[in-house]
């Protein structure tokens, strides 16, 4: 939910500092990012640039009580680009926009649990529930860690849709065209980079990353 200016400037901040480590492709994994700057980040840079959107479509395609929810950021639901997904798949569905501010703030404090975070998720999913939703979208890369709670919260008729395995696959296949894959057979590594207090983002990254992880200032340049 910031302004638009500061996310494409942040945004390209954080890819001149992968350019720097020489990477072959950036994966977008922000619906936020996606909806502001994906155009000017793609017409900028010379990487495969992989973004992701609400999926929309495929919820469409699954709903029975044709009442779809989407649960996103203030920025995405504004955009518009979502608005151009919902004209093009709306069609007879009805699709309902659902801001959730507080879930990136319970993500980022590692609140994934319990009846106070489930408390939260209600606030945003029990009236959608009750106008007959019956298919909810992830709008937002932080929503997947809360998961289980709003599966607990949505109830076991309301399917909750996911779009990273989809952005995995299309990752996959951007590197397979242009011969990047590489062919390597043993596991990789990961390396994780904060612009936060190394001690504080070492706890929250450990406890959503499900394992020990160490943290890397990121460079004051590319802090903003």
């Amino acid at each position: 939910d910031r302004p638009a200016a500061f996310i494409t400037a942040r945004a390209q901040a954080i890819v001149d500092f992968f350019l720097g480590k020489n990477v072959k492709a950036v994966v977008i994994a922000c619906n936020t990012v996606t909806a502001v700057a994906v155009q000017t980040l793609r017409a900028r840079y010379d990487r495969v640039i992989v973004a992701m959107e609400p999926v929309v479509k495929p919820a469409v395609e699954l709903t029975q009580s044709r009442v779809v929810g989407v649960l996103a950021t203030s920025q995405t639901l504004a955009s518009e680009s979502y608005a151009r997904l919902t004209e093009k798949f709306g069609g007879e569905v009805k699709i309902i926009p659902q801001p959730c501010p507080e879930l990136v703030t319970l993500v980022e404090n590692a609140a994934l649990h319990g009846p106070e975070v489930e408390a939260v998720i209600a606030r945003y999913v029990t009236p959608l529930i009750e106008r007959g939703v019956d298919t909810l979208v992830l709008g937002c890369t932080h929503y997947p860690f809360l998961l289980a709670a709003i599966r607990a919260v949505a109830g076991p008729n309301v399917r909750v849709i996911d779009p990273a395995t989809a952005v995995a696959r299309e990752l996959r296949r951007r590197l397979e065209v242009d011969q990047l894959l590489s062919k390597q057979t043993t596991a990789g590594r990961d390396q994780f980079w904060s612009s936060g207090q190394p001690a504080c983002a070492q706890a929250v990254f450990g406890k959503l990353w499900g394992s020990e992880v160490t943290i890397n200032p990121l460079p004051a340049r590319y802090a903003m």
